[in-house]
């Protein structure tokens, strides 16, 4: 059997509507530019009494498993880093809510990516379903049945890019390209690199994990001789689900979860400004272009803002005229198309 260049893991619980689309999106029906034998999805998942169907998870390909966990627990970290034990990827992509709908470029531009560092750390944005986070949007009476006509009447599955239509930028990225993140949530780094860092930090005890996946992150991008990639064009698209923040009261969750990352960390918990400038990568589809300006408006510094500016006029510079650029934003930009 050939080895995978990477090992998608997923983390799910109680997820029986929402899994079926995040694993439809990581098919090789879905994904564009990827084969079967280029990476595996390792899904895995908490105990609970409504627990995934093992033929349902392997019936998406031969190169899909389900992991079940035996001891029950709040948090997807055991659960992952279980995985991680069963990954025989060189890289690793590590989706830590299983909830989250992937782009159809996700797993091309992220092996793009890791070919262009040593010590690659490869983010993409994330998106709510809706037309307003879902903090908000479910407080306006969004709900599980009003997604599920918004995702039908998309008809998501013959274009993914169709998401961007649909969704508004998540809290963690909702500066944009251009500025910094507060976390990813969908991060790939290689399996050697995540070792290095000790994995998700075992402190986090808050249900779904608090802020560990944002501490992995500000470890990871604050590596000195590691490098960020932000994919461009890109995303993860979060179903409601009643999970840890998007379906409960945002703000009390939200005091509870960076008094416990201050109580761990000694400090409180602020978007990371990356050991190294980071490295843009991607193409920007039509549904994609309206997202281009957010974050150009506000700036944390005179430098920050002379860099944002550079990039935004880049970005508007190439986006018109992006079926014609075979370059790259200090990486690569293939051209757009409808097969890319």
């Amino acid at each position: 059997m050939r080895t995978p260049l990477v090992s998608v893991i997923v983390a799910f619980y109680r997820m029986r509507r929402e899994a079926p689309r995040t694993l439809y999106s990581l098919t090789p029906e879905y994904q564009r530019g990827v084969q079967e034998g280029d990476y595996e999805v390792l899904a895995v998942e908490n105990p609970s009494d409504a627990m995934l169907d093992k033929e349902q998870v392997e019936r998406c390909g031969d190169n899909f498993r389900l992991i079940q966990m035996q001891k029950p627990s709040l948090s997807p970290v055991d659960a992952i880093h279980s995985a991680m034990s069963e990954a025989r990827g060189e890289y690793v992509m590590i989706l830590i809510d299983g909830a989250r709908i992937l782009s159809p470029g996700m797993l091309r531009f992220t092996l793009m990516a890791a070919k262009l560092h040593p010590k690659p750390i490869v983010a993409a944005l994330a998106w709510h379903l809706g037309p307003k986070k879902q903090q908000e949007s479910i407080r306006e009476g969004y709900d599980a049945e009003t997604e599920d006509r918004l995702l039908e009447e998309a008809r998501w599955k013959e274009d993914g890019y169709r998401l961007f239509d649909i969704s508004s930028l998540a809290g963690s990225c909702k500066r944009g390209w251009v500025r910094p993140l507060s976390e990813a949530n969908c991060l790939t780094l290689k399996k050697e690199t995540f070792r290095e860092l000790g994995g998700f930090s075992t402190d986090f005890a808050s249900p779904g994990g608090g802020l560990v996946n944002a501490d992995l992150y500000q470890r990871a991008v604050n590596l000195k001789d590691g490098q960020l990639l932000i994919l461009l064009g890109e995303g993860t698209f979060h179903q409601t689900h009643g999970g840890a923040v998007s379906g409960g009261s945002e703000r009390a969750i939200l005091d509870e979860m960076r008094a416990e990352y201050e109580r761990i960390r000694g400090r409180s918990h602020e978007a990371p400004t990356p050991a190294n400038e980071p490295i843009y990568l991607g193409m920007i589809p039509q549904n994609t272009r309206r997202f281009v300006k957010v974050g150009a408006k506000k700036s944390d510094s005179r430098k920050s803002e002379k860099t944002n500016r550079k990039v935004i006029k880049l970005l508007r510079r190439l986006v018109p005229r992006a079926r014609r650029v075979p370059g790259a934003v200090s990486g690569l930009w293939p051209n757009e198309s409808r097969n890319a």
